[in-house]
């Protein structure tokens, strides 16, 4: 009878297992679409980057406008009015007064005197650029700034030959003593507006067109304690005014298309 060999055995011998490699390769995802991926990535981002540059205002109104000097425009006398050379200017915080000048290209400050006595003073401040930082400063910031009082506001309409514009009115008191209710409204582009969300969507709506739009306040104001005849007389003096102006000149000043 033939033994078996210790070593020996009756099962065959394991033989290495060789799996097949693992391919990168993703048959969901095959390299072709994932080129095509990339590629639209870029081209997405580069229609983006193109609409931005597009849509960036970059043509200032003050050049479509063309020259515009406040001292030129408005004259220094018409109808019963003259400027009264001999007038001080108002209260102004040196400070403000800085400020003023870093955010507006323009200002003009000017008191006018009637036939019978009675005195307007006139403000205008003029700003190239209406983005950001150089927003028009409205009346509602500034007097407090100067120490005074604003003890109401209202919005009303002046109601012209030439058209309608819509206006604020405040009445402001310093130290219980100066009471001067002050008449504004705002330009901005060649549109009239009280600011808010109005004025958003005018920047809004040049800026689509690629416009750097500009902005104008105009102010008039009269020290009286009598409100009502203060407004009156303010509304008196600018019917004036925007009788002796140009239609263009009204139209920067104002928003008057007539």
């Amino acid at each position: 009878m033939s033994s078996s060999s210790s070593n020996g055995s009756d099962l065959p011998e394991p033989t290495a297992s060789h799996a097949p490699a693992q391919s990168n390769d993703d048959p969901r995802n095959p390299p072709a679409s994932q080129q095509r991926r990339a590629l639209l990535a870029l081209l997405l981002m580069g229609g983006a980057s193109g609409a931005a540059w597009q849509l960036t205002p970059r043509t200032r109104m003050s050049t479509l406008h063309g020259e515009f000097q406040l001292e030129q425009v408005v004259p220094k006398q018409f109808g019963d009015w003259q400027m009264d050379e001999r007038a001080v200017g108002g209260i102004i915080n040196p400070q403000q007064e800085a400020m003023l000048k870093q955010i507006y290209s323009q200002t003009l400050s000017r008191t006018y005197v009637d036939r019978q006595g009675r005195r307007v003073m006139l403000s205008i401040a003029y700003g190239q650029d209406q983005r950001d930082a150089m927003q028009l400063h409205y009346p509602e910031v500034c007097y407090p700034a100067q120490g005074f009082q604003v003890l109401k506001k209202s919005t009303g309409a002046l109601e012209l030959p030439q058209g309608t514009i819509p206006i604020r009115r405040l009445e402001t008191v310093f130290g219980n003593q100066r009471y001067e209710p002050l008449t504004y409204w705002t330009v901005v582009g060649e549109r009239t507006t009280l600011g808010g969300v109005d004025k958003k969507l005018i920047e809004l709506s040049y800026g689509l067109d690629g416009v750097i739009v500009d902005g104008l306040l105009f102010r008039v104001s009269s020290i009286d304690r009598d409100t009502s005849a203060a407004y009156a007389l303010q509304a008196d003096f600018v019917k004036a005014l925007i009788g002796v102006l140009s239609p263009q000149q009204r139209r920067r000043l104002a928003g008057l298309r007539q």
